[in-house]
């Protein structure tokens, strides 16, 4: 009886230990997008873009809206091709043949505006 018991209680633990971190990593992803959504209200002009041109600090236009793509430029599987447009339009080689349809989903999580008309 008594294992029985410590075997609940240890798998109860364990299971905790699983659980609570999902739980944290939820509720920050809540956090990240409720920021994304704040931002969306921002508008910037091209020139504002274009100051954003370097490895450390790579904004994006695509489709007349503003992405910060800074954290994914060392991720970028096309390498540094990414950079060939930090600070003006991308569009087009964002439409390119080389990108899965899975990016328009993620490109979203980089959003932070709209570009000025």
């Amino acid at each position: 009886m008594d294992l029985l018991v410590m075997t609940l209680f240890l798998g109860l633990v364990l299971a905790m230990f699983m659980l609570i971190p999902r739980l944290r990593k939820s509720d920050h992803v809540k956090s990240v997008k409720s920021n994304i959504s704040n931002k969306a209200s921002e508008a910037y002009t091209k020139a504002e873009v274009s100051l954003h041109n370097k490895r450390t600090d790579c904004w994006i236009i695509i489709k007349e809206k503003v992405y910060d793509v800074t954290s994914y430029v060392e991720e970028h599987p096309g390498g540094d091709a990414i950079l060939a447009h930090a600070g003006d339009d991308s569009t087009e080689g964002f439409f390119g043949p080389q990108h899965a349809t899975r990016v328009f989903d993620m490109i979203e999580d980089f959003y932070v505006g709209n570009l000025v008309k």
